[in-house]
């Protein structure tokens, strides 16, 4: 039996046979990234240098672009260079970093959202406690703690994934290195431990999605009692674009890694994934500036520093 020093490289799932849909899909994987470069730079360059923006709420969506930024790189550069060149190989070392970098900025990406959403709570139902409780420093630790828990869930993951034997061949059947469908080559008897991780994993996204409902379920009430429909516009507006990639982001993700075996079809883990790993962090910018009158303003100023500068 193949023990893990035997395997060297992973082989990806291929998105086509055909030369004419790989340049296809990497033409298409490319606006994707281009689109979200683009976005979530304007959103740190708005943040970073603009002085009006520095508040908590504008802190955490800098760090949440940053997280979205470097989530996308992870997986989806090399899925265009493997388009590009009509290859499939990931390095075993390649494959490693990628799971490790995935989990890192994926968990610290969720748990940003919960502290979020806990900004939400306190600036909309405490509003005279916010300034004391959701300070500079406040800020600072949770996003510190956030990175920092999403670091241990890397490191937790990847060292216990990649201290299997791998004697199932080595055929990842995902456009990145995802844990799910490393799994499925170790041996059956050695793969229960990185099972358990994910379960306990899973066990505290669930935990903090149930956070996230019960703080919009008290902000909802408090927004409802509000005697200007104005304000209520206001808060629905920066609120429901949270919760919907919340929602989206939960759900898609815990179904690519819960969902039992005897389901697993190629096309439908492909679309989970791709739902939980690459549209979030395109959508974010868009759907955070489009609800956001001063940070649309501010990426304007922006652009028109931008024109100026060129002529």
């Amino acid at each position: 039996m193949p023990n893990i020093s035997s395997v060297s490289e992973f082989l990806l799932l291929p998105f086509a046979d055909t030369r004419e849909l790989q340049l296809l899909h990497f033409a298409l994987f490319l606006g994707i990234y281009l689109a979200a470069l683009l976005g979530n730079g304007l959103i740190l360059s708005a943040v970073a240098c603009h002085h009006r923006l520095y508040t908590p709420m504008y802190f955490f969506l800098l760090n949440l672009a940053l997280l979205d930024l470097g989530c996308i790189s992870t997986t989806l550069p090399k899925a265009m260079a493997n388009a590009l060149w009509n290859t499939r190989a990931i390095s075993y070392q390649g494959c490693a970093a990628q799971v490790f970098l995935f989990v890192l900025l994926m968990s610290s990406e969720y748990f940003l959202l919960t502290i979020m959403a806990y900004d939400c709570y306190m600036a909309i139902c405490k509003p005279l406690h916010y300034g004391s409780l959701v300070g500079s420093r406040a800020c600072a630790q949770m996003a510190a703690a956030a990175w920092g828990s999403g670091f241990l869930h890397a490191v937790l993951h990847t060292a216990t994934t990649f201290s299997l034997p791998f004697c199932q061949g080595n055929a990842v059947d995902q456009f990145f290195c995802e844990i799910p469908h490393i799994l499925k080559l170790s041996c059956s008897d050695t793969y229960l431990r990185e099972v358990w991780a994910l379960v306990f994993s899973i066990s505290l996204v669930f935990g903090c999605f149930v956070f996230i409902v019960l703080s919009y379920v008290q902000i909802f009430r408090a927004v409802l009692r509000m005697p200007s429909e104005q304000g209520q516009h206001k808060a629905f507006s920066t609120c429901i674009p949270h919760l919907a990639i919340v929602s989206m982001f939960s759900s898609t993700a815990m179904f690519a890694y819960l969902k039992p075996s005897s389901i697993s079809f190629p096309s439908l883990d492909l679309v989970m994934s791709f739902l939980y790993s690459v549209i979030p962090p395109t959508l974010n910018p868009l759907i955070y500036s489009m609800r956001n009158q001063e940070l649309r303003n501010v990426a304007r100023k922006l652009f028109g520093y931008l024109l100026l500068y060129k002529q």
